[in-house]
C-alpha cells in the first residue's frame, strides 16, 4: 500500500533514524533489557542529533517543528528492527507535550534548552494503586502553603519513573463532592527534592527495556513556580492530550504487527515441516494473508487520523477508535504469527516471542479497550 502522508524532509529524517537505530541501538538492546532500561546516554546522543527536539522552540535548541509525523517515523524505524524505545517515546508524546502547552516563559527557559538536548529526562506520574483509568479518583494531594505546594501521595506504574529529572504529577488540590473532575493540578516535581523516593522497579511481563516503577510523595514541598497552567485546571489539560497519547499506541501497534508479519514471513519460507517449507501449507498463506489484510486497514485507519492529529482536528472519539482497533488488530496478528513458529515461538531467543508479550499491555494502557468502547458509544448518543 502507498503511504501519502510523508514529505521528503520526513524521509530524510527516517533516513536519519533508520542509521542511528542500527548502530546505536540494536547492538546494545539485548543488554538493555537484561537491565531492564534504556541508558541516559541514549537519551543524550538522540539529543545531540536533535531527535527529541524536533517540536521544541528554536530559541531552546529545538527545530520548532509542531508535527506528530516525525514522532510517527521514530516509532516505526524502532519497530522495523524488532525493538521498542518506549521510555523516549513516553518522554516525546506523552510528557512533553504539557511542558509545551503549558510552561511558562520561566519555565520554558529553565527546562526546555535540557529537554531538547536529552539531559533532563521526564515521566507523568497520573496512575495511583486503586484507581487505573479513573483519574477522577485521584487522592494525591496538594496543599498551598505560601509559594510552596505540600505533596503527599502516591503513583504506580510509572514509565521512566527510575530515571526522571522531572516528574510531572497529577494532584488533588480541591475537592468538589459535586464534580470529581474539578482541582486537579500539575504539578513538576524535580529529582532530589526532599520528600520525593522511588519504590519498587516493577517486574513485567512485556516491555522490559522499559522502567516502570512505584512513585511515592511524603510532604515534598514543590514551589508554585513549578505548577503547569492553572491551579485546578489539570483534568481538562489531561483531556487535551489523551487523543495523541492513544493515537501513539495505535502508531507503535501497528509499527509491531508489520513487524511481527515480516519476521514471520521470513521464517516460514526458511523453517520446513513434513519435508517441505511452512510457507508451502494452505493453512500459512491463509493465515498470513489474513494478517496483512487487517493490517492495511488498520495502516491506512491510523494515517488518516495522523494527518488529523498533525491538523489538529483529531476527536477523542476518533482517537479511541484508532485506538480500539489497532491494538486488538495486533493482538490478533502477533497471535496468529507466533503460531507458525511453533515451539520455537515460545522461545523469548525468538523475537516474535517479545513481539508477543509487548502486545498485551496496548490494549491496557492510555485507557483500556473497555475504556475505549465507552467513549465511542457515547459519541454515538448511547
Amino acid at each position: 500500500m502507498r503511504r501519502e502522508i510523508f514529505t521528503p524532509d520526513h524521509e530524510a529524517f527516517r533516513g536519519l533514524v533508520r542509521d542511528f537505530v542500527a548502530n546505536e541501538v540494536v547492538p546494545y538492546y539485548a543488554d538493555w533489557e537484561e537491565a531492564g532500561r534504556l541508558p541516559r546516554e541514549l537519551f543524550e546522543q538522540l539529543g545531540s542529533l536533535g531527535l527529541l527536539g524536533m517540536s521544541v522552540p528554536e530559541e531552546y535548541g529545538g527545530a520548532g517543528l509542531d508535527d506528530y509525523r516525525y514522532n510517527v517515523v521514530l516509532q516505526e524505524e524502532a519497530a522495523r528492527t524488532l525493538v521498542t524505545l518506549g521510555t523516549v517515546r513516553t518522554q516525546l508524546d506523552v510528557v512533553l507535550p504539557y511542558f509545551l502547552a503549558y510552561a511558562d516563559q520561566e519555565q520554558r527557559a529553565r527546562w526546555f534548552p535540557g529537554l531538547a538536548a536529552g539531559k533532563l529526562l521526564t515521566a507523568v506520574a497520573m496512575t495511583e494503586p486503586g484507581t487505573g483509568s479513573d483519574l477522577a479518583g485521584i487522592r494525591t494531594t496538594a496543599v498551598r502553603d505560601g509559594d510552596s505546594y505540600v505533596l503527599n501521595g502516591a503513583k504506580t506504574f510509572i514509565t521512566g519513573g527510575l530515571l526522571a529529572d522531572l516528574v510531572v504529577v497529577v494532584a488533588r488540590t480541591a475537592t468538589d463532592p459535586d464534580d470529581r473532575r474539578a482541582g486537579l493540578t500539575l504539578l513538576v516535581v524535580e529529582d532530589g527534592m526532599p520528600g520525593f523516593t522511588r519504590g519498587r522497579v516493577l517486574k513485567k511481563m512485556g516491555i522490559r527495556v522499559q522502567d516502570t516503577v512505584e512513585l511515592a510523595f511524603d510532604d515534598v514541598r514543590v514551589p508554585v513556580a513549578n505548577r503547569l497552567g492553572e491551579e485546578g485546571a489539570a483534568f481538562g489539560y489531561l483531556g487535551h492530550n489523551l487523543p495523541q497519547e492513544r493515537m501513539t499506541v495505535a502508531v507503535g501497534s501497528v509499527a509491531q504487527a508489520r513487524a511481527a508479519l515480516d519476521t514471520t514471513v521470513e521464517y516460514v519460507k526458511e523453517r520446513k515441516v513434513f519435508g517441505k517449507p511452512v510457507a508451502a501449507f494452505q493453512n500459512t498463506k491463509f493465515e498470513l494473508a489474513a494478517v496483512a489484510a487487517e493490517l492495511e486497514a488498520a495502516q491506512m485507519m491510523l494515517d488518516r487520523a495522523v494527518l488529523e492529529l498533525v491538523d489538529h482536528e483529531l476527536s477523542g472519539a476518533d482517537a479511541a477508535k484508532v485506538k480500539l482497533f489497532c491494538t486488538e488488530m495486533q493482538a490478533r496478528a502477533v497471535d496468529r504469527c507466533l503460531q507458525l513458529f511453533g515451539g520455537y515461538g515460545y522461545m523469548q531467543e525468538y523475537p516474535i516471542a517479545r513481539l508477543y508479550t509487548d502486545a498485551r499491555i496496548t490494549r491496557i494502557y492510555a485507557g483500556t479497550s473497555e475504556v475505549m468502547k465507552v467513549i465511542i458509544a457515547k459519541s454515538l448518543g448511547l
